[in-house]
């Protein structure tokens, strides 16, 4: 295994399964002892099956002996850390290397899905791994201090993209690592910022990305989707400091590389900073009125997800777009009639058609030709079935789960996606290589037989996709 693929190993593969555990009442020197017996530096204090603390060497040091505590009057749930940092088994290497970074821990308990304790995973373990790894990258960026140094970080995250394409990575998972590697840069930013220039900054609102940096669906060059939301009740003085932070926080961005977004979905823009009560209105105004501008800006909008701050709004903004769905569903047959006017470049016998004049003479707009069907067309039946959260493969895999799609449309819809995906950035790392901005753009002759041949299957399956929304949203009382 690569040392670029080893960030997407299971935690299971990875951890260590005899982990000594011990009740959170039992003795502190007898725990003491049994870790001198064995040679170990941890014990995890479990209840019923699941972890609830954990005792190391550095807490006996620390908390007993530099204390000047007597050992002998303590139990383990005296000196315990908790609650307990934890992972699932079946998350990948990098959020573990995430988790013990940001929080400053050496160690997770790693639990099965009922929540039992089933290994224990040190960063020695997996740093032991690799020699090369996106790790690095990720441990820089939560030591970033300045604007300058995130700048730099920013080049470096496009680099590795070009590095990792090459390694055989599934396209999935590279996606998932871009989007993970800046949301972690924005993130930083942003407590930098606050930290340094807003201290007084109130608690009570959230920086939310949208469209696919809201689904973690980002690649190369991504231009910035975001949104501010904050408390109904705050003061004009705070919601006038609220203001000049998003002002800064989007200025900086920019500055660091990342570019603005053309259409002004900014957080620095009034228009995308509101509380909670108007956003309320707002949406009501794009559900009751479905025109394709209030589609565009609904449909980029309920792929929010809280960056910084409190994730509550979120929340019930996500609760109030699913109950008023549900009583008009206009907005979203709308939205899918809008999602089937794209039609896949197939000519005759199924063959893939470039475009003929032109500038683009030669080449297809991969986002228009598929990609933007199946994440739009994808999310219209997610929302209609109370699905908000997750990008698009999950929420094709929870449409599969719901009855809607069969697990053959969700496995062929699943491939079509990632293959187009990849060839987006194909066409974004080869815009690079010839000093142009980069696109959606690829030109044909840059795929050989085999994989126009891969390329004309996904486009029929997004064909077949789109009549599958035909019927599922009635499109055809709707002219569609």
């Amino acid at each position: 295994m690569t040392a670029e693929n080893v960030l997407f190993t299971p935690v299971s593969q990875l951890a260590r399964r005899n982990v000594v555990t011990c009740a959170a009442d039992q003795a502190l020197v007898a725990v003491a002892a049994e870790m001198r017996q064995r040679g170990i530096s941890s014990v995890v204090a479990c209840q019923d099956g699941e972890p609830i603390g954990i005792v190391t060497d550095r807490d006996l040091r620390n908390k007993v002996v530099a204390a000047g505590l007597d050992p002998r009057e303590l139990r383990v749930r005296d000196v315990m850390n908790s609650p307990l940092v934890t992972i699932g088994e079946h998350e990948y290497l990098y959020t573990a290397l995430f988790l013990m970074s940001r929080r400053r821990i050496h160690r997770l308990c790693v639990i099965d899905a009922d929540g039992r304790l089933s290994g224990i995973l040190t960063d020695s373990d997996a740093l032991r791994l690799q020699s090369r790894s996106p790790q690095q990258l990720m441990l820089e960026i939560e030591d970033a201090d300045s604007p300058e140094a995130l700048k730099t970080l920013h080049r470096k995250v496009e680099e590795l993209v070009i590095h990792l394409v090459g390694s055989g990575i599934r396209t999935g998972d590279l996606v998932q690592t871009v989007a993970h590697l800046n949301d972690r840069i924005l993130a930083r930013l942003i407590e930098r910022i606050r930290a340094e220039r807003y201290p007084d900054l109130t608690d009570r609102f959230a920086f939310v990305v949208l469209g696919s940096e809201g689904r973690g669906e980002q690649t190369l060059v991504t231009d910035q989707d975001n949104a501010i939301i904050y408390a109904d009740d705050l003061s004009a003085a705070e919601i006038e400091r609220l203001r000049a932070f998003s002002i800064d926080v989007i200025d900086s961005l920019i500055g660091i590389g990342v570019p603005p977004c053309p259409g002004g979905i900014m957080a620095k823009n009034d228009i995308w900073r509101r509380s909670l009560g108007e956003w309320k209105k707002v949406l009501d105004k794009w559900l009751s009125t479905p025109t394709p501008d209030n589609i565009l800006s609904g449909s980029m909008f309920f792929d929010l997800r809280t960056l910084h701050g409190n994730s509550a709004f979120e929340r019930e903004l996500k609760t109030y777009i699913t109950e008023r769905l549900r009583a008009n569903e206009l907005f979203l047959a709308k939205s899918a009639a809008n999602v089937v006017k794209f039609r896949p470049p197939l000519g005759w016998f199924g063959r893939v058609v470039a475009d003929k004049k032109g500038p683009q003479r030669g080449t297809i707009d991969l986002k228009k030709a598929g990609i933007f069907a199946i994440t739009e067309g994808v999310k219209a039946m997610a929302l209609r079935a109370g699905i908000q959260d997750g990008g698009t493969r999950a929420r094709i895999l929870g449409l599969c789960e719901a009855g809607v799609l069969n697990a053959h449309q969700a496995e062929n819809l699943i491939a079509a996606f990632d293959w187009l995906v990849s060839l987006r950035l194909r066409a974004q790392l080869l815009a690079l290589e010839e000093g142009r901005e980069p696109s959606n753009r690829l030109p044909l002759d840059h795929l050989n037989r085999i994989e126009k041949g891969r390329l004309r299957l996904a486009l029929e399956e997004v064909k077949a996709f789109q009549n599958f929304l035909r019927h599922r949203f009635h499109l055809a009382q709707l002219g569609g």
